[in-house]
């Protein structure tokens, strides 16, 4: 439920049925996450919840 109520602060609604009513889910493509994300940076030790698939 954590992650709800996270979710629910970043979109600016107090309840589910705002949630419901004001927000659209929107999918990306895995081309659209990996443009989203930093990139041509260089990290010196990748965060363990944080990676760039290789390939």
């Amino acid at each position: 439920i954590g992650g709800v109520r996270s979710g629910m602060g970043y979109c600016g609604v107090k309840n589910i049925k705002e949630l419901q009513e004001k927000t659209k889910f929107v999918q990306i493509t895995s081309a659209g996450l990996r443009e989203s994300h930093p990139h041509d940076i260089i990290i010196t030790k990748e965060a363990p919840n944080y990676g760039i698939e290789q390939g």
